[in-house]
């Protein structure tokens, strides 16, 4: 009979163990170091700890955001969806959403001859003005975001941009921190829905604990 661990909190009290151990000397402040080992937690990839970037301010306001209830998060792909702790996210009031896959966003792809993605986040913008936007896939759907910002129609409390792969993923992560927008990304290629999630539930844990719960 094979003998290994099954208790997940003990699992994951090891794995955040073995994470500290294996950081070394690398200092991060309090709410940073959560977000990170969070990351390297889901992906078993250390060099997060030197690409993930989060701008000043950027945790309060998605504190601001999700403390304040009725919180609208917006999501790319179906995986951030699927992969979000729902029972956390209801604790704080917050609601996650992501419409690629309805027949609005289809037809306004098609008939722009843009992504299902970019039309995702026109869909989004229209129920979400001041909320979250979670941007794992489709660096297209960055590009979007920073586009609807720039012509004043959404006002991000927050921006999880971590799209990953090799077009356009590393560029509109760096038009994002240039712009003033409080985000959280990582630079280069590296990133994915599973590291937005990741993100979201580092916030999450991070805001409940505060609140006690």
């Amino acid at each position: 009979m094979r003998e290994f661990l099954t208790d997940p909190g003990e699992i994951e009290a090891q794995s955040m163990k073995i994470i500290t151990e294996l950081l070394g000397d690398k200092v991060f402040g309090p709410e940073e170091e959560k977000i990170i080992k969070r990351i390297i937690h889901a992906t078993a990839d250390f060099d997060f700890a030197g690409i993930t970037v989060i701008s000043r301010g950027a945790v309060k306001s998605a504190r601001q955001a999700l403390q304040g209830g009725n919180c609208l998060l917006s999501a790319d792909t179906r995986m951030i969806v699927s992969g979000a702790n729902k029972g956390l996210l209801k604790k704080l009031g917050a609601r996650l959403e992501c419409f690629v896959d309805d027949e609005e966003v289809r037809n306004i792809a098609a008939d722009c001859g843009i992504t299902r993605s970019m039309a995702n986040i026109r869909v989004s913008a229209g129920y979400n003005r001041e909320g979250i936007y979670l941007i794992g896939n489709a660096p297209t759907a960055l590009y979007e975001v920073l586009n609807l910002v720039e012509a004043g129609k959404i006002h991000p409390a927050l921006v999880i941009g971590v799209p990953v792969g090799f077009v356009g993923a590393a560029e509109s992560k760096e038009e994002l921190m240039k712009s003033d927008l409080p985000f959280i990304c990582t630079r280069g290629r590296k990133g994915g829905s599973t590291v937005a999630v990741a993100i979201l539930h580092a916030l999450l844990n991070i805001f409940l604990k505060e609140q006690g719960n």
